[in-house]
């Protein structure tokens, strides 16, 4: 559950992210908000760098793809809020798409050891409750 809450707050500062790139000059604050996107995906890494005591080169990939999925996220939130969509299944599967995509590449990243202490931490509770909430959907 404490990572459903960390993931529930990387998207909210990852909302806050969603006005940097279209009005940068407009909102003064865009720099904090950045710099509070930025943040949060460090205190991930670094959180998964203590758990699973990741090698440098994996430190760059996790980086790499939080960055990466989570900007990739917003911007499909963003399209939904855009479109004015208001069924809010289609806002969770669009997540669960892209925490999806984060699991399996961790999964591809860490090595046996890492990934069975990975799953340990909470993952596979929260893998199996995206799953169980998307097939309800369906």
């Amino acid at each position: 559950m404490k990572s459903f809450f960390r993931i529930v707050a990387l998207c909210l500062a990852i909302s806050a992210f969603s006005g940097i790139k279209a009005g940068a000059q407009e909102n003064p604050n865009a720099k904090k908000e950045e710099k509070e996107f930025f943040e949060g995906i460090d205190r991930e890494v670094e959180r998964l760098t203590d758990l699973l005591d990741l090698e440098y080169w994996q430190v760059f990939y996790v980086d790499s793809i939080l960055t990466h999925d989570y900007q990739a996220m917003q911007e499909e939130l963003k399209e939904l809020s855009a479109k004015k969509v208001s069924n809010t299944d289609l806002y969770y599967n669009v997540q669960y798409k892209w925490l999806d995509s984060i699991y399996e590449a961790y999964q591809k990243v860490f090595d046996e050891r890492q990934w069975a202490k990975y799953l340990k931490s909470g993952a596979e509770r929260e893998k199996k409750a995206r799953d169980k909430k998307r097939n309800k959907t369906k």
